[in-house]
């Protein structure tokens, strides 16, 4: 007397099917009354089961999934996001590679990254870049403009105060003025 059809499935770590098919294609020899003696049918199962045919895996395909940074462009060092390596591919295929059902989930995280780009765009919560720098340019020529201007406008009206001769109060003040805007030339702003 052997054992059930179900504990020789938990026996070989199949699935009860699996041996009722085996049973089936004459792989595996049930006794008489249906039971199944496991060192008979295990050496029955490794004879008659042959090996699986190479070249049945499908191979590994490789998707890049770019990090997009805050303003919708790529980003040069990307982490990991959901069903992404560290390098920012995903492999998707066979063995070994990621099933569908990540591929779809690592396009989606790329879908949302993007439309939450979109969306703060629309909100006006992101500026080009481009645009931003000229302004902050032009921003920073007028102000410098501004004080280059300021010596020539009020040197006359402090040297009267402070009784000394007008052209050298001018002098004095742009000279200080053009130490100080050279100073703040030196300093290197830094747009990341």
């Amino acid at each position: 007397m052997g054992i059930s059809i179900r504990a020789y499935a938990r026996h070989r770590g199949v699935t009860d099917t699996a041996v009722h098919k085996a049973i089936r294609s004459g792989r595996v020899t049930p006794e008489a009354d249906g039971t199944i003696d496991a060192d008979k049918a295990d050496a029955q199962w490794e004879r008659n089961t042959s090996a699986p045919k190479t070249g049945t895996q499908r191979p590994v395909v490789k998707v890049q999934v770019p990090e997009l940074d805050g303003a919708g462009a790529e980003r040069r060092s990307s982490g990991t996001t959901a069903g992404i390596g560290a390098t920012g591919s995903a492999n998707v295929g066979g063995a070994g590679g990621t099933s569908l059902l990540q591929a779809r989930t690592v396009n989606e995280v790329v879908k949302a990254q993007t439309n939450k780009v979109r969306l703060a765009r629309l909100k006006g919560e992101l500026v080009d870049r481009p645009q931003a720098i000229a302004h902050v340019f032009k921003l920073a020529r007028s102000e410098r403009d501004a004080w280059l201007n300021c010596p020539a406008r009020i040197s006359a009206q402090m040297a009267a105060k402070l009784e000394i001769d007008p052209h050298t109060m001018h002098v004095a003040l742009e000279s200080a003025v053009r130490e100080h805007l050279q100073e703040l030339g030196d300093l290197r702003a830094r747009i990341d």
